[in-house]
């Protein structure tokens, strides 16, 4: 069944049918609740600026609270994917929600109270407690997350939905990545490496495949391609965008900026050109792109 058919059983075929964010109502709130908590930051950083006195940064609760809104979204949509029964779903679906509620609620007080709470210094006894409770949270999110990633290699799930969880393995894989950055940044005490280096890329661009990788899994169930030439597209995309974040986390150890004019950087911008470029082909072939594309070419020949 191609992706197409997800969501509505095709005639005499034994795969049930699955949609996006089916069961998944509370962690879609939850990451709702993100949006929320970065749009008041967002209004507090255009009436009173980001610093607050000592170490504090509203624009920093803005950007981690929409950062873990869209990452609890993305992970709603593909949870019903994982083949995962009952009891296993309801584990991770609440001990994620409860995870990423203290994560709410320590990075954005603390920020508001003038406190970073990933890197405490001369905090009081309060402020260093909710700090040590965060970085045990943020290992807890690891594991849990590390627990949800396996299912998608089983043969359960891969059997159910093949072409889509191809895209999501590759997700889950710079997923990982993504997580080992933020690990590197606690043991780093921050996220500068030598002269120039800046984990964050690394950190931020490795959650993102979560949307970019499986989006193109999915659409190219919608395309008229024969299953090999989908199966093409699909690893096109996804090891390119796994061999551009290689390349960043390269150019980071190596203490170097990633916006240079150097080797690396220039083999990161090339795969992820050839990710995206695959994502915009399947895109054109799909019959939405189709249409698109002869729309715009009536346009240019009546301009």
């Amino acid at each position: 069944m191609s992706h197409g058919a997800i969501g509505s059983q095709a005639v005499g075929s034994a795969k049930p049918s699955v949609k996006f964010f089916e069961g998944e109502k509370w962690l879609v709130l939850t990451g709702l609740l993100g949006f929320l908590l970065a749009g008041i930051c967002a209004v507090w950083v255009m009436l009173y600026g980001g610093p607050v006195a000592p170490g504090g940064n509203v624009s920093s609760a803005f950007s981690f609270n929409a950062a873990l809104g869209i990452f609890l979204l993305s992970t709603a949509a593909i949870t019903p994917f994982s083949a995962l029964g009952g009891k296993g779903r309801a584990f991770f679906r609440w001990s994620f929600i409860v995870i990423a509620l203290y994560s709410y609620l320590a990075e954005t007080v603390q920020n508001f109270r003038g406190v970073n709470p990933r890197f405490v210094k001369g905090g009081i006894p309060f402020d260093v407690t909710v700090g040590s409770i965060f970085a045990f949270v943020a290992l807890l999110l690891v594991l849990c997350y590390l627990f949800f990633a396996i299912q998608y290699f089983r043969r359960k799930a891969y059997r159910l939905h093949p072409e889509l969880l191809v895209g999501i393995r590759y997700a889950m894989i710079a997923v990982l990545l993504s997580f080992a950055a933020g690990i590197w940044m606690s043991a780093n005490g921050g996220r500068i490496v030598g002269l120039h280096g800046n984990i964050i890329w690394l950190h931020g661009l490795g959650f993102h495949a979560l949307q970019a990788v499986p989006a193109v899994a999915w659409l190219a169930g919608y395309t008229s391609c024969t299953e090999r030439t989908r199966s093409r597209f699909i690893h096109a995309t996804g090891i390119t965008y796994l061999a551009g974040l290689t390349a960043i986390g390269w150019q980071t150890y190596l203490g170097q900026n990633i916006l240079e004019w150097s080797v690396l950087p220039l083999v990161a911008c090339g795969c992820f050109l050839i990710s995206f470029a695959s994502g915009v082909l399947v895109l054109c072939k799909t019959a939405f792109g189709l249409h698109l594309f002869n729309q715009i070419s009536k346009r240019s020949q009546t301009a």
